[in-house]
């Protein structure tokens, strides 16, 4: 059967203010009346029903993703007792899913992308699927690019070698690129056979876990005893022990970098992993004056293509500006430039090395 792990353990510290260490951007109803967690359920709800969805998490999530998933298995929300990066996540999601499942298939998508045409994205999964069950290949969704983003990590592709599952193409993937600088991304773009990593992966339970004792055998002896654990120890026992005994270390990097049976399918679904504030401006209706408002109490004048997102009863008022992300909740204000909007994650940083403004996260 098919099952779906969601990623939601992530902090968000872009997304500073409305994103806070209580409840992170996956949390936050950003588009719509759901937050992007329920969001990302929802879009798959056609292909994997909710007593199969995984969601791994911080610990201190558990409550708030279960109030935010109902339907959703208690047994099946995982809090991490400790962040130790995507590798020992999916290992001990496969783990979990394998003991039930043996012949299990694993869809891996993180808990906060956008996606604007969901009936392709099903599509483009099931063709994934039907490459992952067909032998021991690891499928990732690659993101046709648009432009040469400096801010994804990029998958070059073999353009001589192609197979088509479901009526889609799918292709051998060469390597994995770090994130490029402009003139890197100006020549990916121009080759033809480059995507952005989505960080959207499908597998067999079985394929992944014998990759993670083929290629990162400590997260490997970890999965192994983990699930040798559940038959005398709690499963919360048994996963403290597990995270304890793993490397902080990528799937990225650890897995897919290494071993040679990866395949990529091309996506065109409306993506967007929703990174910084500047996303959000990108990806919301704007007015006359390319101003994106998210306020009830906002006057503007000689002013455009900014962002206001104001969750307040305060007057929200620009003049003369351009450019600007303007960002207020009840304790915070933002104002950055959107095309820094990434630097808020440094804002943050300052914030968290001063004990007297750490309540502001």
């Amino acid at each position: 059967m098919l099952h779906a792990v969601i990623m939601a353990g992530g902090s968000g510290t872009r997304f500073w203010p409305r994103s806070t260490d209580a409840k992170p951007k996956q949390f936050l109803n950003i588009f719509g009346n759901k937050t992007m967690l329920q969001a990302t359920v929802d879009r798959i709800n056609s292909l994997i029903p909710a007593d199969r969805v995984w969601v791994i998490t911080n610990q201190k999530y558990v409550d708030l993703v279960q109030d935010q998933l109902p339907d959703v298995p208690e047994q099946n929300i995982v809090g991490e007792p400790v962040a130790k990066d995507t590798a020992p996540c999916v290992a001990l999601a496969a783990a979990l899913i394998h003991e039930q499942d043996s012949d299990g298939t694993m869809m891996v998508l993180p808990a906060d992308h956008q996606v604007t045409e969901p009936d392709e994205f099903i599509d483009t999964l099931k063709s994934a699927e039907a490459k992952a069950q067909a032998d021991d290949s690891l499928v990732t969704i690659g993101i046709k690019p648009d432009r040469p983003e400096t801010g994804y990590g990029y998958i070059e592709f073999d353009k001589d070698k192609s197979e088509e599952y479901n009526g889609r193409e799918i292709k051998k993937v060469n390597q994995f690129r770090e994130k490029p600088d402009l003139v890197t991304a100006r020549q990916f773009i121009h080759s033809g056979n480059f995507l952005w990593n989505s960080g959207m992966f499908i597998w067999k339970t079985s394929t992944i876990l014998d990759q993670f004792n083929q290629h990162l055998p400590s997260v490997g002896k970890q999965a192994q005893e983990f699930s040798s654990a559940l038959t005398s120890t709690d499963q919360q026992q048994a996963i403290h022990d597990f995270y304890q005994g793993c490397p902080s270390i990528s799937i990225d990097y650890g897995i897919m970098e290494q071993s040679d049976t990866v395949y990529v399918i091309p996506g065109t679904f409306g993506w967007n992993d929703v990174g910084s504030w500047k996303a959000v401006y990108d990806l919301r209706e704007k007015n006359e004056d390319g101003n994106v408002i998210q306020s009830d109490t906002t006057v503007l004048t000689e002013s455009t293509d900014n962002l206001i997102h104001s969750n307040g009863d305060k007057i929200v008022a620009l003049a003369g500006v351009e450019d600007l992300a303007v960002v207020q909740t009840d304790n915070a204000i933002l104002v950055c430039n959107l095309n820094e909007a990434q630097d808020v994650k440094q804002i943050v940083n300052q914030l968290d090395e001063d004990e007297k403004l750490k309540k502001y996260l």
